[in-house]
């Protein structure tokens, strides 16, 4: 018959098996995996988990990425995708790091209720949401982004909110950096209804 010390033994190798599967790991996670919350103090307590923010958690040996808001705001939303500024930041298409995650969610889906990282809702339609997206890892957890034609018409489409000179400076780093040739912004302009508007900047930019 296994003995309270087993059963405690076995809960906690599960849980830091659970975190270094996810790389971020939510306290509702435990729920699904039949692991009583309690382990969650015990492992803190121990040295072997470290709470990031309220409800979250990281092995204590795991290395801590420069993108590790992005990881969190992920897991929190996973229906999120990285846009704008984040994404800039994410491509290094800017030197700013946003205080904020600008992320993207549907039209129709319900706000998130995220106290940490602080996030910066945007709504795109569903088309939208599926141009122009590519999938990373960070820390462990599936990290939706827009690719850096997308994330530069984005900017231009959000040159009100973001400034015409972050969206040229994305733009002009972009080409630098080849990371999108000219022809991929102009169909990315152009998914994105920017082409009259990218066309002058983009036609100057490559002559």
């Amino acid at each position: 018959m296994p003995t309270k010390r087993n059963i405690d033994n076995t809960h906690s190798h599960r849980l830091a098996d659970l975190a270094r599967r996810l790389g971020v790991l939510r306290a509702g996670d435990l729920k699904e995996h039949g692991i009583p919350r309690v382990y969650l103090t015990r492992l803190v307590g121990d040295g072997v988990l470290e709470r990031s923010s309220r409800g979250v958690y990281v092995l204590a040996e795991a290395e801590v990425t420069e993108n590790h808001g992005l990881a969190e705001a992920c897991r929190r939303v996973p229906h999120g995708v990285v846009c704008l500024l984040s994404a800039l930041r994410f491509h290094g298409l800017t030197t700013q790091s946003p205080f904020e995650v600008w992320l993207a969610i549907d039209r129709k889906a319900r706000l998130p209720k995220v106290d940490y990282p602080p996030l910066r809702v945007v709504r795109f339609s569903a088309p939208d949401l599926a141009v122009g997206v590519v999938t990373h890892h960070v820390e462990g957890v599936t990290v939706r982004v827009t690719d850096p034609a997308r994330t530069v018409a984005d900017c231009f489409a959000y040159r009100n909110t973001v400034g015409t000179d972050v969206a040229l400076e994305a733009l002009r780093d972009c080409l630098r950096q080849k990371l999108a040739s000219p022809d991929d912004l102009y169909r990315a302009a152009k998914a994105r209804r920017m082409a009259n508007v990218m066309r002058p900047y983009l036609e100057a930019t490559i002559t």
